[in-house]
């Protein structure tokens, strides 16, 4: 382990790193361990069987979490056409070329999403420098590129995520904040993981979820068990 402070190694010494935990005591666990003095974040963290340079093992989606992620979303809906809709839907922001000068010129980003209306992505494509890189940029597989404003502001803010593998074949999803209960927590990971399982290739021969972990903000990390899922 590398050098860390006084607080995460007592937090550390804590987890057996050869055990895999169960849902229930892991939950419990990453609590006990958490070090910050702010409502920590907790994330889980799989390496899955996949190939990503295949496209049919490009895993990507999004859920709504039973419980929400505990995160007040700030969303920007980027439209001409669906301006009313976006602003009784709750969105923070909304307008159209002007929300795109007022980042382009003003490095403006008090924002944590943006939803574009499908006639307004010519224009959002050509700050793509700006917004990919920050993890911004509306994509129709995440459901950020739609007609239909009103549920996709809806779902963000009731706090839907994404999950997508890297080209290492690792996944991260953060499911909640330390002051959830245990029982939320669950529910959350419980909800990621079966998701992440029915999206398994048919072409993954044998054990899927080959690593999984979950930790809370500067946390040390947990594995976790699952076996009905591999």
């Amino acid at each position: 382990m590398k050098k860390r402070g006084k607080k995460y190694a007592a937090a550390y010494e804590l987890v057996d790193r050869e055990k895999l935990y169960e849902l229930d005591e892991a939950i419990a666990l990453a609590k006990k361990t958490n070090t910050t003095k702010f409502d920590a974040t907790v994330d889980v963290s799989f390496n899955l069987n996949v190939d990503p340079r295949h496209a049919d093992q490009q895993i990507r989606g999004t859920l709504v979490l039973p419980h929400g992620t505990g995160k007040e979303v700030r969303v920007l809906v980027v439209t001409n056409s669906k301006i009313e809709e976006a602003k009784n839907a709750g969105a923070d922001y909304v307008g159209g070329q002007e929300m795109l000068d007022k980042i382009q010129k003003e490095n403006w980003f008090d924002f944590d999403t943006i939803i574009a209306t499908p006639d307004m992505m010519g224009n959002v494509g050509r700050l793509g420098r700006i917004l990919g890189p920050k993890g911004l940029m509306p994509n129709p597989k995440s459901g950020t590129v739609t007609m239909d404003v009103e549920k996709a502001v809806a779902d963000v803010k009731a706090g839907k995520v994404e999950y997508r593998v890297d080209k290492e074949a690792n996944m991260h999803v953060s499911f909640g904040k330390v002051s959830f209960d245990d029982k939320q927590l669950i529910e959350n990971l419980e909800a990621i993981c079966d998701v992440v399982a029915k999206a398994r290739p048919a072409a993954v021969k044998g054990t899927y979820f080959k690593n999984a972990a979950i930790h809370t903000t500067m946390g040390p990390s947990i594995k976790i068990t699952f076996p009905s899922r591999n």
